[in-house]
């Protein structure tokens, strides 16, 4: 383990000293099993903040975080060294200092006692470890979505998160958005009667969002990139650049595809006008087009899926359908609503649409405002108040599209117990709930 800054404020004497039983069974058992730390006091001051990937979606994160000054970003880690001194000098440009540090392992920064947040922004494959070990270190955390890459991950961060008496706030930012609140506030207070049916509308495809569809084939990783750490609890394929940096979502090894890259936004707005924000479907079923399991990207391209709720409500997620529109739409007995970015929202009742605010005679069920979805975050440390996307939420709003994965898979309609949070009576479907982690790796419970 190294920091590629000398100006640590941990020693690696001190680093070692405190994780030799961890480091002793193999570098998962300090994300998986050490043992719960106090839960911290709420900040005096200023937060300090520490960044965990700091690429695509980790440098627009920091760029929100850097803007807000009742925080202060103290670390970045990465293990792509471009990334990390780009990151480095972001931060220390924009406080006119030279007081960030940067680290190639992530559990040596967590180990700081004087960070009191992080930000995690890595591949899904390493959502489960990073986000365990935060907690279990006494970090509130903003997550990336989907939770993690699998459900049974889901739930070993959930249980971290409420052991550790943790603020987590997750990336579904669009429930900071005003439109998706007032669509959803249009449902809760039943102004289109009862539900019967909800379409998400996700995309599909593959998007090479680093231009490197060119790039199929093996080569040597690149110095910069410490590609055995990247791959991590994954398998360690041959390194191919169209499916590390960005790409890493289009293979299965190390992400979910357009399903799970999306099912945290859209599926999400749906379950918060469904109230099911601690709820998900009974049953869930479908079928989608994939390509051979051994190309660089072989994440389901189209897909369709259809879930069961209690109350006789109908969701279909789908990517790739003409007739499912991108976004949310409920539709129940008296009218419908549909909604998605950009200001979107269309409605059965036109006069919706002329609104953003349903009159307070009509708004019975007000749902939790945030108009800043990081600064939401930065209140909730500070007040210990749950954020508006708190892990409970997150983890209920990807389910759906975690099982609809595991039903394209085996090829059969999977039934679903939320209170047990099992698959029953199917053995092989139940096996998809987790997966094995590459030695010595490990997570607690998984």
């Amino acid at each position: 383990m190294h920091s590629p800054n000398k100006g640590n404020t941990i020693s690696r004497r001190q680093f070692l000293a405190t994780t030799a039983l961890a480091a002793a069974a193999g570098p998962g058992l300090l994300t998986g099993c050490a043992a719960a730390t106090k839960p911290r006091p709420a900040p005096s001051g200023r937060i300090s903040m520490a960044m965990i990937g700091c690429g695509w979606q980790g440098g627009s994160n920091m760029s929100g975080f850097l803007n807000h000054p009742d925080c202060q970003v103290v670390a970045v880690c990465d293990l792509d060294q471009k990334h990390l001194q780009e990151a480095i000098n972001t931060v220390n440009a924009h406080y006119k200092n030279q007081d960030c540090k940067g680290y190639h392992d992530y559990r040596e920064m967590l180990a700081r006692p004087d960070i009191d947040a992080v930000m995690i922004a890595t591949p899904d494959h390493w959502h489960g470890l990073t986000a365990v070990a935060a907690a279990q270190q006494g970090k509130d955390i903003y997550g990336e979505k989907p939770l993690a890459r699998t459900i049974a991950e889901q739930q070993a961060i959930v249980r971290a998160v409420q052991k550790n008496q943790r603020i987590w706030q997750t990336g579904s930012w669009q429930r900071s958005e005003q439109h998706f609140q007032y669509a959803a506030e249009i449902v809760r207070n039943g102004l289109i009667g009862k539900i019967q049916r909800v379409e998400v509308g996700l995309p599909s495809g593959h998007s090479d969002f680093a231009k490197t569809r060119d790039k199929m084939r093996i080569t040597q990783p690149p110095p910069e990139l410490d590609y055995d750490f990247w791959s991590g609890p994954s398998l360690k394929l041959p390194y191919i650049e169209a499916r590390v940096h960005k790409n890493w979502r289009w293979n299965y090894n190390t992400g979910g595809g357009q399903l799970l890259d999306w099912i945290g936004h859209h599926c999400d707005i749906a379950h918060w006008g469904m109230d099911c924000d601690r709820s998900g479907p009974d049953e869930i079923e479908g079928y989608g087009e994939f390509p051979p399991k051994d190309a660089v990207w072989n994440t389901c391209t189209k897909y369709r899926l259809t879930a069961r709720y209690p109350n006789d409500i109908e969701m279909i997620i789908a990517g790739g359908h003409a007739d499912i529109r991108s976004g949310t739409k409920w539709i129940g007995t008296e009218g419908w609503v549909w909604v998605d970015r950009g200001n979107s929202l269309e409605a059965s009742n036109k006069q919706w649409e002329e609104s953003r605010r349903l009159p307070d005679s009509l708004r019975k069920v007000k749902l939790y405002e945030s108009r800043d979805h990081i600064g939401n975050f930065l209140d909730c440390v500070k007040s210990r108040k749950p954020t508006i996307t708190p892990v409970e939420t997150a983890h209920h709003s990807a389910i759906p599209g975690h099982l609809g994965l595991i039903a394209m898979l085996v090829g059969r309609k999977i039934r679903w117990s939320v209170q047990k949070e099992q698959i029953l009576g199917d053995a092989a479907a139940s096996k998809l709930l987790t997966r094995p982690y590459r030695h010595p790796w490990k997570l607690a419970g998984v």
